[in-house]
């Protein structure tokens, strides 16, 4: 995850499972770039607060667009009626002008009141008054975006948390499809393992490319593989497959060979410190799977450190082209198999 002194997954995990359990808190502040977590959280809350007939008249759900603090702390001051708690969302929080306001409410909560409040991809004022109240009177569960390079860790522990191991290269496969996309990873998963046979424990990629719909051959994870390899036809010939493709953009694809060669970079900074660094040493500095090592041991090789530099500024300077900022009329695809080109030569 990206840098923060909490486990989110770890914490939203305890959260789903006390609410599973009956135990709530009185107030929660749901936020962060990426909603898988606290979408979760404020499911989990919704399912377990209330019983199935005592919702008509004890669980209210606002928008923030459509309403207001006092709107919302005069509905958390009510009492229950003919059950526990009382349960008050307010969802798209962040879109609500007077949301600093609700800090007046949560410095006193209500025993009988449950606030979920849920913001989507956005962070409440961590200066402020509702974030710090919340941190004394409930629970703030802030959930950052994660990095590129974290995103095959990350599916590796989600399938470790559902009973399932996935092959590196699928990892790695899957995370080029979805990106850092949480939620669109979970969706992807639970289609795959309804096609899976039962039993199933080892996802591979060939089920990720048959049931995810990304094929191995012509995606960017091979693409730097070959480009790893100073294999050209093939390269080139993975380039022009995955330009092809009507969902291309240069700017993602850019990204992802910039990725891949400032770890070529840093590796080979690593090895003119110490020729022989050990495994640890070597997760620190390429934070991927130890599978993919033996890649990396032959690129250092195929990419010097000079001719790797000079990789980084042109993708640089690529970057810049792909958004727009050329006058040139090539067109995207002619620019990926351009830059891979020069790559190679």
């Amino acid at each position: 995850m990206a840098k923060t002194s909490v486990d989110t997954g770890a914490l939203a995990r305890k959260l789903e499972e006390d609410a599973r359990s009956g135990i709530f808190q009185p107030v929660y502040l749901l936020m962060g770039e990426e909603p898988y977590y606290p979408d979760r959280v404020c499911q989990a809350v919704m399912a377990h607060a209330l019983q199935d007939f005592e919702r008509d008249f004890n669980e209210t759900v606002f928008y923030g667009p459509d309403t207001d603090a006092m709107t919302v702390s005069s509905e958390c001051r009510s009492y229950p009626m003919m059950a526990e708690r009382r349960l008050v969302v307010l969802k798209e929080a962040q879109n609500m002008r007077s949301l600093e306001d609700l800090a007046a409410y949560c410095a006193e909560p209500m025993e009988s009141t449950v606030l979920v409040i849920l913001l989507h991809g956005a962070n409440a004022d961590k200066r402020r008054a509702l974030y710090k109240t919340v941190q004394k009177t409930g629970v703030v569960l802030e959930s950052p975006a994660l990095r590129d390079y974290e995103i095959d860790r990350w599916i590796t522990a989600y399938y470790q948390g559902r009973g399932l191991s996935i092959a590196p290269d699928a990892a790695a496969l899957l995370g080029e499809y979805a990106g850092t996309d949480l939620c669109r990873i979970a969706v992807e998963t639970d289609k795959l393992l309804k096609n899976l046979p039962e039993g199933t424990t080892q996802v591979t990629s060939e089920d990720i490319e048959k049931n995810v719909g990304i094929s191995r051959q012509y995606s960017i994870f091979e693409l730097t593989r070959e480009l790893s390899l100073r294999n050209r036809p093939k390269a080139l010939r993975i380039a022009s497959r995955v330009a092809a493709d009507p969902k291309f953009a240069l700017p993602m694809a850019v990204s992802a060979l910039y990725t891949h060669f400032y770890r070529i970079l840093k590796y080979e900074a690593l090895l003119a410190a110490n020729p022989h660094p050990s495994p640890t040493d070597k997760a620190a500095v390429l934070s991927v799977n130890p599978y993919f090592y033996r890649e990396y041991d032959t690129a250092v090789g195929n990419y010097p450190l000079r001719r790797c530099m000079a990789i980084v500024a042109m993708l640089e300077e690529y970057d810049y082209k792909g958004k727009g900022g050329d006058s040139s009329e090539a067109t995207p695809a002619g620019l990926l198999l351009e830059l891979v080109s020069k790559i190679l030569n």
